[in-house]
């Protein structure tokens, strides 16, 4: 449903937009580091944050996409929203 059929011809309808998943979970977090080789990156600025930011990292089951502190990391990585929803995308599929 969605198609259309002009000329002779079917278009299929156009894809729905990708859903950014809300959070992730740690591994799919940290792997997601990895792939997009930032690990270094951000283990370098967590250790410059206070020990309850460390404490987050390390610790934290889940990692949402709009919280606060982690949207300040990502912004010290000069990340802008796309590139997080985009971050968050690609770590809901590992």
């Amino acid at each position: 449903m969605g198609g259309t059929y002009t000329n002779g011809a079917f278009s299929a309808p156009p894809a729905p937009p990708a859903v950014v998943p809300e959070s992730v979970s740690a591994r799919q977090f940290h792997l997601q580091l990895s792939v997009a080789g930032l690990r270094a990156q951000v283990i370098a600025w967590i250790g410059t944050q206070p020990v309850e930011v460390q404490d987050a990292f390390e610790y934290s089951g889940s990692f949402v996409r709009n919280e606060p502190m982690l949207e300040t990391g990502f912004a010290a990585l000069g990340y802008t929203s796309a590139q997080i929803d985009a971050f968050f995308t690609a770590a809901a599929l590992l």
